[in-house]
């Protein structure tokens, strides 16, 4: 009889274990299974917040089927109490498995709002904008000048949220005074700077965080920017004649300057190269508005012709060569383009009338561009 009892205990048992493992194996495979999420959901969650309540709002947005198993395959995988606190992009059809290692990673929020500051050449502004789940996309909540428009409710509500994210972009062809002057301004970091020198910030899109401090800012825009400058000059072409990092940071600043059109970087950096080996003045504009304003604003005028034969350090109608210091922050292309430009026999170019350029190789081409540049002058002018 003991035996009977014994034998049907073990089986009793080999069932419940048996059926124990179904289940756990079942909970597994609904734990890494697809989701029923059909679109992209922003998820919030707040400091304090816990498992019990995120797996509630999972349930309620429709992002997972069963609140239960989520919490346990969190506690399983030793996650449930690394959750943390901001917005986070859940994908259409995440697993709860990668919902998990989403709201438990830590860093940045991946969705909601974020404020850009863009220091541009003419301008600066602030721009608050939010992810839509649905695509994926940021949309712009509001956009406005901090040197003279009113500060919008939406931008000072966005900066008292705990997970708002933050960002400086700075465009290519700033001045480091633009630079400095922009950070000065910015109310979410703290410290003092002095003007970086120029040239050494690298035009690029850096992400903040609140009480971060100008220095700090500055100090990773200048790494970047060294990065860039070694790259350039290991990668430069043999016939360049340039004959240190800095004369390649000075004349890619020039090309920054100088053309607002991508594919034309390389054919203007010929241009200068080309007059350098001939030793020809570089003769350009830029770095007569950089003499009279030193970099610290926009001229916003046409310049004039006492201007034009003005001296000043960086003057290329009056000085031989490069001028002593670049005239801007150049970027990456800019940089590649003085390194390897094109192999051109191009020395001078004038305005087309598109926003580009008319390259020519001799005076007479040269004139004839010239001409045709005045003609679209004077019929804009009449218009």
């Amino acid at each position: 009889m003991w035996r009977n009892i014994a034998s049907n205990a073990i089986t009793m048992l080999i069932v419940v274990m048996f059926l124990l493992g179904g289940v756990i194996l079942f909970g597994q495979s609904q734990y890494t299974a697809e989701g029923p999420l059909e679109e992209a959901i922003c998820l919030r969650v707040e400091r304090g917040s816990n498992m019990s309540r995120v797996s509630k709002e999972l349930e309620t947005k429709g992002a997972i089927s069963n609140g239960t198993l989520f919490r346990l395959g969190a506690e399983y995988s030793d996650k449930s109490g690394a959750l943390k606190a901001g917005s986070f992009l859940i994908p259409a059809s995440a697993t709860m498995e990668e919902i998990t290692e989403i709201v438990t990673v830590g860093g940045a929020s991946t969705c909601g709002t974020e404020i850009v500051y863009r220091v541009g050449v003419t301008r600066q502004s602030v721009l608050v904008r939010e992810l839509d789940p649905a695509t994926a996309k940021f949309i712009e909540v509001v956009s406005f000048n901090p040197k003279g428009d009113e500060i919008p409710a939406s931008y000072s509500e966005t900066r008292d949220r705990p997970d708002t994210r933050y960002r400086i972009s700075v465009a290519e062809g700033v001045t480091s005074w633009q630079v400095m002057d922009a950070l000065n301004g910015m109310d979410l970091l703290k410290g003092e700077i002095e003007r970086p020198e120029e040239g050494s910030l690298a035009p690029d899109s850096y992400e903040v965080r609140a009480g971060d401090t100008r220095q700090s800012v500055i100090e990773s825009m200048q790494e970047a920017q060294d990065v860039l400058l070694a790259a350039a000059w290991e990668g430069r072409a043999d016939d360049v004649p340039l004959l240190a990092p800095r004369d390649m940071l000075i004349l890619a600043s020039i090309i920054e300057k100088e053309t607002g059109v991508p594919e034309e970087r390389r054919q203007v950096a010929s241009v200068f190269e080309n007059r350098l080996k001939r030793g020809m003045r570089l003769q350009t504009d830029p770095t007569v508005i950089y003499g009279i304003t030193k970099g610290e604003g926009v001229l916003g005028r046409g310049l004039r012709q006492s201007e034009l034969r003005r001296e000043t350090p960086w003057n290329t109608y009056v000085i031989t060569g490069l001028p002593p210091t670049p005239i801007a922050n150049p970027g990456r292309a800019s940089l590649e383009a003085a390194a390897n430009p094109d192999s051109t026999e191009y020395v001078f170019f004038v305005a087309d009338g598109t926003g580009g350029h008319a390259f020519a190789a001799t005076l007479a081409e040269h004139n004839q561009n010239v001409v045709k540049w005045r003609q679209i002058e004077a019929e804009r002018a009449n218009q």
